[in-house]
């Protein structure tokens, strides 16, 4: 995510402290929000992907995404 894009969400955020935000600002907010939460999971995943358990005899083996449900 772009610095400048990073820029305006706290600059959006340091507003909505000081005065109620507009419609149009709430909702450039919410979408420059869930881009940044969408570009951290990304790097988090592609971080974790890049893992490995180094087992004490040496053997290496990549960390696996668990497939767990949820309970209904």
């Amino acid at each position: 995510m772009e610095d400048k894009k990073i820029q305006r969400i706290n600059e959006l955020a340091r507003q909505s402290r000081e005065r109620e935000l507009t419609p149009e600002e709430k909702a450039e907010q919410k979408a420059l929000r869930e881009e940044y939460i969408a570009a951290f999971r990304s790097n988090l995943k592609a971080q974790l992907d890049a893992t490995v358990v180094v087992r004490p005899d040496g053997s290496r083996t990549p960390l696996k995404q668990r497939k767990t449900e949820l309970p209904s």
